[in-house]
């Protein structure tokens, strides 16, 4: 079986970047697994494995755009320090959920000044090469409920959509 849309693909993974730093790995734990075609991984590993079979392993250079995208200057912002009533102690990397116009944003405090607080929205990753080393550890087709809730249902599962 090769991997294609509506498949559920496990994987173990190393993630590093551009310097050859690992950001993560799924070493030492169980594969990763992800529902093909849902946006489950970032597109540039998702297109590099699809075709691939179980035992493939890849090695796979994601660029920003097919990545977490470009760094956007629009998602930092300076709020004033009253948004965040009930906490004394506000430091450089604390991260919390803001109210977007689509939802729920996380968002990283990048600057903290007695006029206000700087909140980067970006993935942490943004703007960065990634290089992903990967191996195909099984494939199957997705379930019904997989596809119509666009991810994977692991056992235990329980959650109401």
């Amino acid at each position: 079986m090769q991997i294609a849309e509506k498949q559920v693909v496990s994987i173990h993974y190393t993630l590093k970047d551009s310097e050859g730093n690992i950001l993560d790995s799924s070493n030492g734990q169980e594969p990763l697994p992800f529902l093909c075609g849902a946006n489950n991984i970032v597109p540039g590993l998702e297109n590099a494995l699809l075709g691939k079979s179980v035992g493939d392993k890849l090695d796979v250079v994601v660029q920003p755009e097919e990545g977490y995208g470009e760094v956007r200057a629009d998602l930092v912002q300076k709020v004033d320090r009253a948004n965040f009533q009930g906490i004394d102690d506000i430091q450089v990397g604390m991260q919390f959920m803001a109210e977007a116009p689509w939802g729920q944003q996380p968002v990283t405090v990048t600057k903290v000044e007695d006029d206000g607080v700087t909140l980067d929205g970006n993935h942490p990753l943004a703007g960065q090469v990634l290089a992903f080393s990967v191996e195909v550890t099984e494939i199957r087709a997705a379930t019904e409920d997989e596809m119509q809730h666009g991810h994977v249902h692991t056992e235990g599962c329980d959650h109401q959509h």
